[in-house]
């Protein structure tokens, strides 16, 4: 089975955009994290991945939002993951 060669260049197209949007998040993230919180942010993706980059959102919405003018830290990146985690759902058995 092969693909129309039409249908190859926007393949590559894609993935290139893709990486170009990934290099510019990463950036981002370079100037907006310390050093700490940036190491936890990449602790943090390794076990959920759908957490950093839920925080990842939250960090540069607010900074091209103007909300966020300076570097967040370590203790300020725990807070912000603490909020944005969902509460875990506690499920009690009575026997009786």
């Amino acid at each position: 089975m092969s693909f129309p060669q039409s249908q190859q260049p926007n393949d590559e197209e894609s993935r290139r955009r893709e990486a170009e949007a990934a290099a510019v998040r990463q950036r981002a993230l370079m100037v907006l994290l310390e050093p700490n919180a940036r190491q936890r942010l990449m602790n943090v993706r390794i076990v959920k991945p759908e957490l950093a980059t839920a925080v990842e959102n939250y960090l540069i919405n607010a900074a091209s939002s103007g909300r966020l003018n300076r570097s967040i830290t370590d203790e300020e990146l725990k807070q912000i993951l603490l909020s944005i985690q969902q509460p875990k759902k506690d499920f009690k058995i009575n026997r009786r």
